[in-house]
């Protein structure tokens, strides 16, 4: 074979191999885009996460600092009423 068909050869092998290990190796195409996927999903749960540790967060200022949003919360969660109130249940008209 001559010099002149011996480097073009050479160079599409080359092409070729790099081109199997584009999409079919390691660390390939289709291994980034699932990996980009996973990392689109796990940026979403942190975000959840965090807007849910920031309602917690605000929940326990609310409790550190007034007492109106524990008072509050014993009245709705636990049924508590304070000295010398009246309760008094409504209930719906039956049909």
């Amino acid at each position: 074979m001559s010099r002149n068909k011996l480097v073009p050869a050479i160079l599409l092998i080359l092409l070729g191999t790099l081109q199997y290990r584009l999409w079919f190796g390691k660390h390939s195409i289709p291994d980034l885009w699932a990996m980009q996927e996973k990392i689109d999903q796990q940026v979403q749960q942190n975000a959840n996460l965090e807007q849910r540790n920031d309602l917690l967060k605000a929940d326990i200022n609310d409790l550190k600092i007034g007492l109106e949003a524990i008072e509050e919360r014993a009245r709705n969660e636990l049924g508590l009423i304070k000295q010398g109130e009246t309760f008094y249940r409504i209930l719906p008209a039956e049909q």
